[in-house]
């Protein structure tokens, strides 16, 4: 008798296997087209955060008081447009350390009241200059008027004026000096402004009992540990009123 042979058909091996698997050329084009959706993805989001990063501000229904803090470096302010943006107030940089100032400061008071722009001065302190000085350089550029906002003093630790930062009792000698001549300069208190850096080594807003400024991007800080009254809440957001990137401030309802 023949022997008989168990011939199985190609097909049918295959069956019983499931689908075959793509060729290395089929395999190669699947993943690609699948990295270029994730990476199309990513570039979209990501185009979504910058726009966004860009763009943001606080939501007017939590914050309805808003405006910007500007200083010389911000180059040229189209008022008439800050105004249009939303802006109700503006600080601007009066002065620096013990002799640095800005020119063009009652200039852009005078331009920012021109648009119905509240207005206020900041003094970036230097804790590595005398206080005295640095008051007299305030006061020398900033009128008293009654109509300006409270003065703001701008306060961080910082390599570039201070590279070797004094002694918590130096310092809060020094800084209170300062604060007694602006303060009665200008007949009202002052506003800390404040940097988590600063805070987290003098603990200041617990030191001192003035108004206190935060900053932070984006998100309500905590640093100072207790209410603020005002907050930087992007240092990056974009206006056709200015060609550089604002400060953007928020006023605690």
């Amino acid at each position: 008798m023949a022997k008989q042979t168990n011939r199985v058909r190609p097909g049918a091996a295959r069956a019983g296997r499931g689908p075959a698997r793509p060729t290395g050329a089929k395999a190669g084009s699947v993943r690609r087209r699948v990295l270029g959706g994730v990476l199309l993805v990513a570039l979209v989001a990501g185009g979504f955060g910058w726009w966004k990063a860009r763009t943001w501000r606080p939501d007017r229904n939590d914050y309805p008081v808003q405006g910007v803090w500007l200083s010389d470096d911000n180059g040229v302010v189209d008022w008439r447009l800050l105004r249009a943006a939303g802006a109700d107030f503006a600080y601007l940089t009066a002065s620096e350390g013990t002799s640095t100032r800005d020119a063009a400061f009652d200039e852009g008071v005078a331009a920012a009241r021109l648009r119905g722009l509240h207005v206020g001065a900041v003094h970036v302190y230097d804790l590595c200059a005398p206080a005295d000085r640095q008051a007299a350089n305030f006061v020398t550029l900033v009128p008293r008027d009654k109509d300006l906002l409270p003065p703001a003093i701008r306060i961080d630790i910082t390599s570039r004026t201070c590279p070797d930062v004094p002694g918590e009792a130096q310092m809060q000698s020094e800084l209170t000096t300062f604060l007694n001549q602006v303060e009665k300069h200008a007949e009202k208190p002052v506003i800390l402004m404040v940097s988590s850096a600063l805070e987290k080594q003098f603990h200041l807003a617990a030191r001192i009992d003035r108004n206190i400024w935060v900053e932070q991007d984006y998100l309500e800080p905590a640093y100072a540990g207790r209410p603020w009254v005002m907050w930087t809440a992007t240092s990056r957001l974009r206006l056709d009123a200015v060609g550089t990137p604002l400060k953007w401030v928020a006023v605690q309802p």
